[in-house]
């Protein structure tokens, strides 16, 4: 079912649509080095697949997977002859580049350079982090996203109907389709994979699908039959894995439970280890909540407790009580601000001494350093006394949130403080 025209192309307007670089490069056949940066079943190898088709170049494939620096040298060799002996140019494709190893990749960079070869790498890892950065600097970055379910619609219905597909064998029910585009999750793949497992399962024994008297009904629960599993796209060092980690830890700084919860699932059916979830529950507790309630990180500490004594899956109970905490506790983050604050100024600020009466005593000469006020001799346990070096007021760093138990000790503090005067 791959086009092998650019009108056959489904979705990805933004980087293939009317007007745009890379089209016009493909329809043009002046196409640069380019690496294609997505999903799993966004387009990719179909892109890749679509420029062998319409190039007069001379089209050639590496694995990463499989490929090694003497493959590479081959091809690059081959294409050097090439172009000296009929000018021709050479487009090469490596499907998962991010899988070749530096060297692997710097075999690339005088070809691609001096434009002996023409590159299109493909990769389901974000580039800036798994390509050598001067390879990116002679090519363009191209990124697709996962598709819409308006795209995958279409792509379901047309291998329905097509030759190349069920070939109007089959007819598809809208809440098998719609369950179809949900399960696909972007993934075209994905998609057609469960349009051909859910036919399977849709023929009766002995009746061959390419030629029944009618079209055989799809229904939901073939559907679901072929898909006993709905299993969401999760990479465990990718982007997919810091973009929901940040999506969960957002959801819990916004006070939203649903949203946290669904985000912790994720994680939790994707296989991501319940201690580095925990840990970031931990990181929490103070840097967004702090002493606006102290308690939460007591909660993070139990729930981190408990997945190193429990495990999964019972510790997935544990941590949702404590996402659940963590997005209903107030809100600070006066702890993390107060830090920072101090640490820029110890960083970049001047020496500053410790204030003579707050000295240790323990050395000749201490009794000429003042008067240390013992706060535990004053009416509530305070009295007013320079704790921070010259140079430095009240306020400097620790500003406390207006919420919670932060708020009421500061009003409490404040109430006791003026009875004393």
């Amino acid at each position: 079912m791959r086009p092998l025209t650019l009108d056959g192309y489904v979705g990805q307007e933004q980087a293939v649509g009317p007007g745009s670089w890379l089209r016009v490069a493909i329809e043009h056949d002046t196409l640069s080095s380019v690496l294609l940066y997505g999903p799993a079943g966004t387009g990719k190898t179909t892109l890749a697949r679509i420029v062998a088709n319409t190039t007069h170049a001379a089209f050639v494939e590496v694995s990463a997977v499989t490929g090694t620096v003497k493959d590479l040298r081959r091809e690059i060799e081959a294409a050097d002859s090439r172009l000296l002996a009929t000018g021709q140019r050479t487009i090469l494709f490596v499907d998962e580049i991010h899988r070749f190893n530096r060297s692997q990749q710097d075999a690339l960079l005088h070809a691609v350079e001096n434009r002996t070869v023409v590159l299109i790498g493909a990769t389901t890892e974000n580039p800036y982090f798994e390509v050598n950065s001067a390879l990116i600097s002679r090519s363009r970055v191209v990124e697709l996203q996962p598709l819409d379910d308006r795209a995958i619609r279409t792509l379901v219905s047309r291998a329905l109907e097509d030759q190349n597909g069920l070939a109007g064998a089959f007819a598809l029910e809208p809440d098998a389709l719609n369950e179809i585009v949900t399960l696909a999750g972007g993934d075209a793949r994905a998609a057609l994979t469960s349009l051909e497992l859910a036919s399977q399962m849709a023929a009766p024994a002995g009746v061959p699908p390419e030629a029944p008297n009618e079209p055989l009904v799809i229904t939901l629960e073939h559907v679901r039959e072929a898909n006993p599993r709905h299993g969401l796209a999760y990479d465990k060092s990718g982007d997919m894995h810091y973009d929901i980690i940040s999506a969960f830890i957002k959801s819990m700084r916004g006070s939203d439970p649903d949203a946290a919860i669904y985000w912790l699932a994720r994680m939790i059916d994707a296989g991501e280890d319940p201690k580095f979830i925990a840990r970031r529950i931990f990181i929490l507790a103070s840097e967004d909540i702090g002493n606006a309630d102290p308690q939460a990180l007591l909660v993070a500490e139990a729930a981190f407790k408990a997945t190193e004594v429990i495990g999964l899956p019972e510790c997935r109970i544990n941590l949702a009580q404590a996402v659940i905490y963590m997005c209903l506790a107030p809100k600070s983050n006066a702890a993390e601000a107060a830090i920072d604050a101090a640490l820029a100024e110890v960083r970049s600020g001047p020496r500053r001494e410790v204030p003579n009466h707050l000295r240790d005593r323990h050395r000749p000469g201490s009794d000429e350093y003042g008067a240390y006020l013992y706060p535990h001799n004053f009416p509530q346990g305070w009295v007013e006394q320079q704790y921070l070096p010259d140079g430095l007021e009240h306020g400097a760093f620790y500003t406390p949130g207006p919420r919670g138990w932060e708020a009421w000790r500061l009003e409490a503090v404040a109430r006791d403080r003026a009875n004393l005067g």
